[in-house]
């Protein structure tokens, strides 16, 4: 009997988990600063319910239905399709490897902010780039591990480990603590960052509406982009969560209270982060414009030299990283569990073995990205993984559901589960509106990496960081080319 989680409930805490990442804490408000503050929330929120939310629905829709794995429920729709999950579920491992290296540098610095005075107060990027990572000066340079990042990445993977090794069982346990934990931190960081000095000046430049760049492509790409990854779509995730569902829960109801929860967060987020911003451009006479930036540098450069200029540094510091790490945790064992559960599909063997298994080889895998030169590898990896190959996912998911399968026959299914039923509006969003978005989203970014390679990596690093999409697309054409006869006549369910 398949594994079931203990209520709706844990299924909501896991999927919010998941989706909640760092991304919305060190992307989402740069992003809304950068394209017209709060005029960008009407993009976003467009994108949320236009983009965001039907393929969500879609994602959960595939597991539940059929209580599979990313790669036997596509099976299930056609036997020729399955390497559509093995697309998923690769891109999902790449990101996980890669996402445990950033876990372990958030571990170095929740350590270190129990000494005072914050060991990054004089200098924080010197701090982040050569004490934490031993920045190399180029790909090339490979360098070595330092102790600090090898013993953080293992108690990472440890934890990781703790988490799955029972499945639903030990997942539904853990996050119980691990989702309200991290919005329980916001809302007193949140609280303690608007009574800061000029905590409001940070404020109006995050939410004041410039609407001008409504009329600037970029806002609408940037908006639809954001929503695509900060809800964990195109990693196999969703559907292996949803997969351990009843046949009959209520899946719009959860895409939504997803979807929202996820975007009510990362707004919370943007408070907390512009009104500590604000701090430190008033405590060193600098304007915001000139201190915010976005991705790492965001939560490990400018924050972290925010919180040493705040009274009580030390605990704020400590609970600004504990709060990443509990963030963390959530999204980098969803990934490990949409691998486990694609495994356990067909091989049956304990989740414990496959658990320990999995992440053995992860680990091992993930020693590349604290390496001194882990942050160029980083780089470039996120930059193929999230522009093409989570992309290219999500892409033919839509027209294997929309096409293939028939968009009205899973309609027909979600509405016989829901209490919110969807219209004919979700087909023509699934069949047409989502891929035309996300081929436009690939269309844009090839154009830009025709016009030059990225960030001047040589020519092999590029190689490398478009094989992680190059192979899955290889695997998916040869599984649909020798898949047998037999295989093909199976009816999809």
């Amino acid at each position: 009997m398949r594994a079931r989680w203990n209520s709706r409930i844990i299924f909501l805490f896991a999927a919010i988990g998941s989706a909640v990442g760092l991304g919305n804490v060190w992307r989402f408000p740069y992003l809304a600063y950068e394209y017209g503050g709060g005029a960008f929330l009407i993009p976003y929120l467009l994108a949320l319910f236009i983009l965001g939310i039907p393929l969500l629905i879609l994602e959960f829709a595939i597991g539940q239905k059929f209580q599979s794995g990313a790669i036997s429920s596509f099976k299930a729709i056609h036997p020729r399709l399955r390497g559509i999950g093995f697309m998923a579920i690769f891109s999902g491992f790449v990101v996980m490897v890669y996402y445990s290296a950033v876990m372990a540098w958030t571990l170095v610095f929740l350590f270190d902010s129990f000494q005072s005075p914050l060991p990054w107060a004089q200098n924080s990027e010197t701090y982040f780039f050569q004490h934490v990572l031993n920045k190399s000066e180029s790909i090339s340079q490979l360098g070595g591990i330092s102790p600090a990042l090898f013993t953080a990445l293992l108690l990472t993977w440890v934890s990781i480990y703790l988490c799955v090794r029972k499945g639903v069982k030990s997942v539904g346990k853990v996050v119980v603590i691990t989702m309200p934990l991290p919005i329980i931190f916001l809302v007193i960081l949140f609280v303690r960052g608007m009574t800061l000095d000029g905590a409001w000046s940070g404020v109006i430049y995050y939410i004041s509406p410039d609407f001008s760049a409504l009329f600037d492509t970029k806002i609408w790409l940037a908006a639809a982009s954001q929503i695509f990854f900060s809800l964990s779509l195109g990693f196999g995730i969703m559907i292996a969560y949803a997969s351990y569902n009843k046949k009959n829960q209520d899946i719009v109801g959860d895409a939504l209270i997803t979807g929202v929860t996820n975007s009510c967060i990362s707004l919370l987020s943007g408070f907390v982060v512009f009104s500590v911003i604000g701090f430190m451009a008033t405590q060193v006479n600098a304007n915001v414009k000139d201190v915010i930036t976005s991705g790492p540098g965001l939560a490990f450069v400018v924050f972290p030299k925010a919180l040493s200029l705040m009274p009580f540094a030390s605990f704020f510091a400590a609970l600004f990283f504990l709060m990443l790490l509990t963030l963390g945790i959530d999204s980098a064992f969803s990934l490990v569990e949409a691998i486990n559960t694609v495994i356990a599909d067909v091989k049956k063997v304990s989740m414990h073995y496959i658990a320990l298994v999995v992440c053995s080889v992860a680990f091992v895998c993930a020693l590349l990205f604290v390496t001194d030169a882990g942050l160029y590898y980083l780089d470039i990896f996120d930059h193929f993984i999230t522009n093409f190959g989570l992309v290219t996912v999500g892409i033919l998911q839509c027209i294997v559901v929309g096409w293939i399968y028939g968009a009205p026959k899973l309609r027909e299914y979600v509405n016989s589960v829901s209490t919110l039923k969807l219209g004919k509006w979700w087909d023509i969003m699934i069949c047409y509106i989502i891929p035309i978005i996300l081929s436009t989203l690939i269309v844009i970014q090839f154009n830009k990496e025709l016009q030059g390679s990225y960030n001047n990596y040589p020519i092999w690093a590029i190689y490398l960081g478009a094989s992680s999409v190059v192979i899955p697309i290889v695997i998916l054409i040869l599984s649909m080319i020798f898949t047998t006869k037999e295989e093909s006549n199976e009816s999809a369910n």
